[in-house]
């Protein structure tokens, strides 16, 4: 770099006369000298170098056979030591594209690469010039972008495509109205974008991936059965529901992805797309295994069962039945044992059993001894299956003594917890009662759904309930429109069917602890354990499927 500043005045006046030429020029192509001319001055004086990086972008359209050294001098001045330099080429990136748009794929590949730049300005002047190209060709600049969101193994490339990542979610997802036109062809395509870039994704970046597929119109709430599909087709690749659960390996990450995938799919289940390939494998690789889930998922899996379980067809509601039945007789024993009795899973596979049952009502001949007619094949009415009607029946007994009982000591330790709350000094002594009371009153609605449960299965030809007036206890309650015929049932379905955090969902049964009141013992552990977490702390990632990064969720 000339240290004299004459000529560095020589420099720039030169510039300037180049710059005018070219300006004054009909036809700029003859002035290929001129051009050269900037190229080459680029590499004289920081001021010359800021002036250059202003003109070569400005021309570069009338000189296509000096593309090559105009952009490869260009970036120089992005590299170059001195901030106002770089910044000032930054922002003449998009600059090249303006006129000749095959160059945005390449101009965008630079300015990702400028994404972890340090200096704020800097950035903010990638920022802008990212967003110039996506308003100019919005196809073309998304699809350079994603490019970058697939597998890389080069040094530093997680924290290289986590600044893609962000750009893309906080820059580009909250514009889509302005940007995603025409609406149905752009969003189609960055659909089909985010289609491929899910393959190897952390689970946050595909619950955010989701989130975000659900906000566009095509999947809005006019969209056919066969968008609904499209978006259950691309969580039923993220759970991996072609492999084989191997729960002898420990394989939690499968689990966790494979029920916080469950819930994602519950909203389009819902809308109508089949939940089949799921029930199919839970009956298959997960239900058969259950006892040997880590005990912090099982809760979760059951959950996620009951709330999927009102959308299954006859079909898959005839093929999960029966290993539903034996889970249920699991944890509702025939006699007292003396063991705790977890009674949200029970409330969990009433609830379930009750919507399967009232799909295939005859399929419970054999497995609860009910007397039922469909005047179908499958009724086996001719033979006997008394005694395991009788065993049924006893089972929904003991249950409901333990459950009466254990709402005897939630009643009692309520009134406990409101003379606390009258007697309590600080806030931090008023909050942890609070919490108490959260899930006292959520234990008590777990409770109240049971009996609600077991009352019409005693009946040897009982109505199962297929409707909504069972409001699951971690459910928010909504208030029905018609007045209910049972007192402990709370009102219609919470229509955000995805959400499975925590035992206590509702705003007034909400709460962060277990059970501290001394009088409920810990025959309520089910009652306290937390739920479906939307993104557990367990690190980066999906982990253990040979994904390009290995992340766990």
């Amino acid at each position: 770099m000339s240290s004299d500043p004459s000529d560095d005045a020589s420099h720039i006046e030169k510039l300037y006369e180049f710059g005018e030429r070219l300006n004054d020029s009909k036809d700029k192509s003859q002035n290929l000298k001129d051009y050269q001319g900037i190229i080459d001055a680029a590499t004289t004086s920081i001021k010359t170098k800021q002036l250059a990086a202003q003109l070569i972008p400005r021309f570069f359209k009338f000189f296509p056979d000096l593309s090559g050294p105009a952009i490869d001098t260009h970036i120089d001045l992005i590299e170059e030591e001195e901030l106002g330099v770089r910044v000032q080429a930054i922002r003449g990136l998009p600059l090249f594209c303006k006129d000749t748009p095959e160059h945005i794929a390449k101009i965008v590949d630079i300015l990702v690469q400028l994404l972890a730049a340090e200096e704020f300005v800097e950035r903010d002047a990638v920022h802008k010039a990212l967003m110039a190209l996506l308003r100019q060709d919005v196809k073309a600049s998304l699809t350079a972008l994603f490019k970058h969101l697939g597998s890389v193994e080069e040094p530093n490339s997680e924290d290289f495509r986590e600044k893609v990542l962000s750009f893309i979610r906080d820059k580009v997802f909250p514009i889509k109205n302005e940007l995603l036109k025409p609406q149905e062809e752009m969003e189609r395509h960055i659909t089909d974008l985010i289609k491929k870039s899910v393959e190897d994704v952390t689970g946050a970046e595909f619950r955010m991936f989701m989130e975000f597929l659900k906000s566009l119109s095509i999947f809005g709430e006019k969209a056919p059965p066969e968008r609904m599909k499209e978006l259950i087709g691309i969580i039923e690749g993220q759970a991996d529901l072609d492999a084989q659960f191997n729960v002898s390996d420990a394989d939690a990450d499968h689990i966790d992805r494979l029920i916080s995938c469950l819930y994602m799919a519950i909203p389009f289940v819902v809308r109508g797309a089949s939940s089949s390939k799921f029930l199919n494998y839970l009956n298959k690789h997960i239900i058969p295994v259950f006892d040997k889930l880590p005990e912090e998922r099982k809760l979760d899996l059951l959950k996620a069962l009951a709330e999927i379980s009102p959308y299954s067809t006859p079909q898959d509601s005839r093929q999960i039945l029966p290993s539903v039945v034996q889970l249920l007789k699991k944890y509702m024993p025939r006699r007292k044992t003396g063991e705790e009795t977890n009674f949200t899973y029970v409330e969990c596979l009433l609830y379930t059993f009750h919507h399967l049952a009232h799909k295939v009502p005859n399929a419970t001949n054999s497995l609860c001894g009910y007397k039922i007619v469909t005047g179908q094949p499958s009724d086996r009415l001719g033979e006997d299956f008394s005694e395991l009607n009788k065993d049924f029946t006893e089972r929904l007994s003991n249950v409901e003594e333990l459950t009466r009982a254990t709402m005897k000591k939630l009643t009692q330790g309520m009134a406990e917890h409101n003379k606390a709350m009258a007697a309590a000094k600080s806030d931090e002594a008023k909050g942890c009662i609070k919490t108490q009371k959260q899930n006292t009153t959520t234990g008590l609605r777990t409770c109240n759904n049971i009996l609600a449960m077991t009352k019409p299965l005693h009946s040897k030809t009982p109505a199962f309930i297929g409707d909504k007036s069972i409001n699951l206890s971690w459910k928010e309650a909504v208030k029905p429109t018609t007045p209910s015929s049972t007192a402990s049932v709370g009102g219609k379905r919470s229509g955000n069917a995805s959400n499975g955090s925590g035992n206590a969902p509702s705003k007034k049964g909400r709460g962060a602890g277990g059970l501290h009141n001394q009088l409920v013992n810990r025959a309520l552990e089910g009652l306290s354990q937390g739920g479906r977490s939307g993104g557990r702390g367990r690190g980066r990632g999906w982990g253990g499927r040979g994904r390009g990064r290995g992340r766990p969720w």
